[in-house]
């Protein structure tokens, strides 16, 4: 698919609890445009609102103000349409894997969505994240990372306009984690990752949303935001250690 840009205008996101509670509001009037084709890194502390603004935007917590996907405002009328668009990545990878074989899960979604040669692209993308030889593995079987890496293939593999993913690089030894951002930066959509991999931000070369308590501190290119020593301790954060060398 052609890459899109994604808008958000005044988003409030609301999370509940697990304990029966009111659902509280964790996210609070973000705004900010992001141009198709783009990589952006949400970074922040534990609990800063990165994971459930990603949940916002593939509409599965509940938030107020807009988000459109292209030209596409999300609501519960247009949600089928822009989850078509959108490629979506958890941190727990067992959460979204349900296929037999790891073959058939790299090779579910552009099947699903009529894509030609869906084996093709299946084994594609199972090369560029290092799992070639686990085909007929059960993705039950494998290993954490495997899994991760499994979990980001199938999202892949069906060629999206936006790529969502939280925490791609977590669990990940080094090889594995230097094939799975090969991997993303291979793909063209627009995308938007939820990292505590500050570094990996910086090797993506991606634009940075810093976020603390759910509201937006500061946002711009990583290689000069990662650098604000005085933001990022706002947000909870270090300086990447090559950025700090540098100072």
């Amino acid at each position: 698919m052609t890459p899109e840009g994604i808008e958000l205008a005044g988003v409030q996101v609301w999370r509940e609890d697990g304990l029966g509670g009111e659902p509280a509001e964790v996210v609070h009037g973000v705004s900010i445009a992001i141009e198709a084709g783009r990589r952006v890194a949400l970074v922040g502390a534990n609990g800063a609102g990165k994971t459930s603004l990603l949940l916002a935007l593939v509409g599965a917590a509940r938030f107020a103000g807009t988000i459109r996907i292209g030209d596409l405002a999300l609501d519960r009328r247009s949600l089928t349409r822009a989850r078509a668009k959108l490629g979506f990545v958890f941190a727990e990878p067992a959460d979204q894997l349900f296929s037999a074989t790891v073959l058939d899960e790299a090779a579910f979604a552009p099947r699903q969505r009529a894509l030609a040669d869906a084996a093709l692209r299946a084994e594609r993308e199972l090369s560029r994240v290092g799992l070639t030889g686990l085909e007929e593995r059960a993705p039950q079987s494998l290993s954490l990372g495997e899994q991760r890496r499994l979990a980001i293939a199938a999202v892949l593999s069906a060629d999206p306009a936006v790529l969502l993913l939280d925490e791609p690089t977590a669990s990940l030894d080094s090889r594995s984690r230097r094939a799975v951002l090969e991997a993303i930066r291979a793909c063209p959509a627009t995308t938007v990752f939820a990292t505590h991999d500050l570094e990996a931000a910086l090797e993506l070369e991606a634009d940075v949303l810093v976020l603390a308590g759910g509201r937006l501190l500061g946002h711009g290119a990583a290689v000069e935001t990662l650098a604000d020593a005085r933001l990022l301790d706002a947000a909870g954060l270090d300086v990447p250690a090559r950025l700090a060398a540098k100072v």
